[in-house]
């Protein structure tokens, strides 16, 4: 399972499958991400279907590999690499998974596994402290003049009507499960260094940290899967440490969903959903007063879908 030097695995088969791990962990309230090759991949080798289920299989191979600890794990989406494929002679398909995990000591890890914040990849995704101005004002024009340069008169309104729903314009909201939208739109216009079309008409901080393979665009599928969940599903227990203030839990995940949330409708919500239950201690803090510390009941996911589960609103 050893990926070869050039990290395009030579197969001997018709069609070659690899696994693609996405492991999400959140860390002193950044979203982060295993990568592998300086930031460059993602963990992946061939699919060796020897356990009784693709997703057995898979958590002993992302184990075996890099040996992080794992939790929660799903299938995330399956791939078809074009690129890759034509230049092997034969379809190369990615089976990707999303695993949300507790961030384990680089050292302890193989393949020279490395954490990476998720937003060095898409910047723009991160509006905790607003829109930022300086991604937006050369993001947004490039867009525009993709719209403007359509074709015909319908192209043209359909090219606009994506870019407002994508980017929250003239009306839309801002959606921040649709990261994968708005990840394709810019591949497509030539914004992102993947793209064919890409010119290097912007710098890397402003339109991310490019991947080989297009793992880029597997770990956007991720960030969409990751946000749109946990607005019905209280996933984000997954990644917390057992005992958190409130305070921890909101910023955890205003760090997944690059948002900030309405502070006493977050609350308010926890709280009334019934899903944590405080310790009875408290946090001390190296300044400020201490707050109460609590931690998810032990039937969490069976009452989320029980009753229901929603995050709170974001803050304007």
């Amino acid at each position: 399972m050893q990926p070869q030097a050039d990290l395009g695995l030579n197969y001997s088969q018709e069609t070659a499958t690899e696994l693609v791990a996405v492991l999400i962990a959140v860390t002193n309230f950044s979203a982060r991400v295993l990568t592998i090759q300086d930031g460059a991949l993602l963990p992946y080798g061939p699919l060796t279907p020897i356990h009784h289920s693709l997703q057995a299989g898979a958590r002993t191979w992302v184990q075996q590999q890099t040996e992080q600890p794992l939790g929660y794990m799903e299938q995330l989406y399956t791939f078809v690499d074009v690129k890759r494929s034509k230049k092997v002679g034969h379809p190369v398909v990615y089976i990707s998974y999303l695993g949300l995990v507790k961030e384990a000591d680089e050292k302890n890890l193989k393949l020279a596994a490395k954490w990476q914040d998720w937003y060095n990849y898409f910047p723009w995704e991160d509006l905790r402290q607003g829109r930022s101005q300086e991604i937006t004002q050369q993001i947004l024009p490039h867009i525009q003049n993709w719209v403007d340069s359509a074709a015909s008169t319908t192209i043209r309104h359909m090219r606009q009507q994506r870019m407002n729903l994508c980017w929250g314009l003239n009306g839309f909201a801002w959606h921040e499960e649709n990261a994968l939208l708005r990840y394709e739109l810019m591949y497509e216009v030539g914004l992102i260094a993947e793209s064919p079309y890409f010119d290097a008409r912007l710098p890397e901080h402003v339109v991310g940290k490019p991947m080989h393979n297009h793992h880029r665009r597997v770990l956007a599928t991720a960030m969409s899967r990751l946000r749109a969940k946990m607005q019905y599903r209280p996933v984000i227990f997954e990644v917390m440490p057992p005992e958190f203030t409130l305070f921890q839990l909101q910023q955890s995940i205003e760090a997944l969903n690059g948002v900030e949330l309405h502070k006493q409708n977050f609350r308010r919500l926890i709280h009334n959903q019934n899903l944590v239950e405080p310790t009875g201690k408290e946090s001390t803090p190296e300044r400020g007063r201490p707050a109460q510390l609590y931690r998810f009941k032990a039937n969490v996911l069976q009452e989320s879908l029980l009753s229901g589960y929603k995050l709170p609103t974001v803050s304007n």
